[in-house]
């Protein structure tokens, strides 16, 4: 089946500018088409398909499919120029990234992107001249062992403290899930992942506040402290925290640039699209399927 050109079936999205972020989520239970899924396969490198191949399991190649392909048709949505999607190369290395093709009239556009998923739900965030860390979890997220003992393992000292003085269990899964969610964006957006950054270094937490549960605090902003420095952990991020598609938090971390540079915080204004790639898209943003919790927006 051939693949259609994109600025078919949907409008042209301009870049993002320095102050904006851009927030695509595709929901894999509502990708049903066969045909629909070959044509993602279509659009990938050879190394892409061979990881998405490597995956046990239907339901998890589909994920996999789905990540990939909605990097791709979320970053050419920017460049329309491109008459196909495999013009897009990718490094297939552990940490996947875009090498973008060069020509005399066309450079490396400053766009940054990252991406997350959970069993139901795939998302992408992309920025422009920022890094940007994105993490999505199940509200729902169960965990097998006795979450204080969970977070003694994996948090601050300060964040267990926060967490043991919350006697509702249900309240204390969610604040758990939330902080997680946080503290993954972070480090994703460190370039590092979970396994690069510990996340006991690191606490956060409300600016000039106590902690306090991350819900009902809407303007409230997050900031990151550390404790030991050995990864050169650094302040100069922004934070957003969501609830998406009234089943997922939602994380988003971009670099703070005025930080740097000494100057005030600029807001965060954050656009969210629900897209089935080649399909449809909707914006979302102020519906009930994105309700900030915490954080700049």
């Amino acid at each position: 089946m051939e693949i259609p050109p994109l600025f078919t079936f949907v409008d042209a999205h301009s870049t993002p500018f320095t102050d904006e972020t851009h927030l695509w989520y595709v929901m894999p239970s509502e990708v049903k088409s066969k045909a629909l899924l070959n044509q993602y396969l279509d659009v990938l490198p050879s190394c892409e398909k061979d990881y998405v191949f490597q995956m046990h399991g239907e339901e998890p190649r589909k994920r996999a499919l789905l990540a990939r392909a909605l990097v791709r048709t979320t970053i050419a949505r920017f460049y329309m120029i491109w008459q196909k999607y495999n013009d897009i190369r990718s490094n297939c290395g552990m940490f996947w990234q875009l090498e973008w093709q060069f020509s005399d009239q066309w450079r490396s556009p400053p766009l940054h992107f990252n991406i997350s998923h959970t069993s139901s739900l795939v998302a992408c965030g992309v920025t422009i001249n920022s890094q940007i860390g994105i993490d999505v979890e199940e509200k729902h997220r169960t965990i097998k062992h006795s979450i204080l003992s969970f977070a003694r393992r994996y948090f601050s000292k300060d964040e267990v403290l926060f967490l043991a003085d919350i006697l509702d269990p249900e309240v204390q899964r969610h604040e758990f899930v939330k902080l997680w969610t946080l503290k993954e964006a972070y480090v994703k957006a460190l370039g590092r992942g979970f396994s690069g950054a510990s996340f006991k270094t690191f606490t956060i937490h409300y600016k000039g506040s106590s902690f306090s549960p991350l819900e009902n605090s809407n303007s409230e902003e997050i900031v990151v402290d550390f404790f030991d420095d050995p990864l050169n952990l650094t302040r100069n991020w922004q934070f957003l925290l969501l609830e998406l598609a009234g089943s997922h938090y939602a994380a988003i971390c971009v670099e703070n640039n005025g930080a740097i540079e000494g100057k005030r915080t600029i807001q965060v204004n954050l656009t969210v699209w629900k897209a089935i790639p080649f399909l449809e898209d909707e914006c979302v943003s102020g519906t009930d399927a994105v309700k900030t919790i915490s954080g700049l927006k």
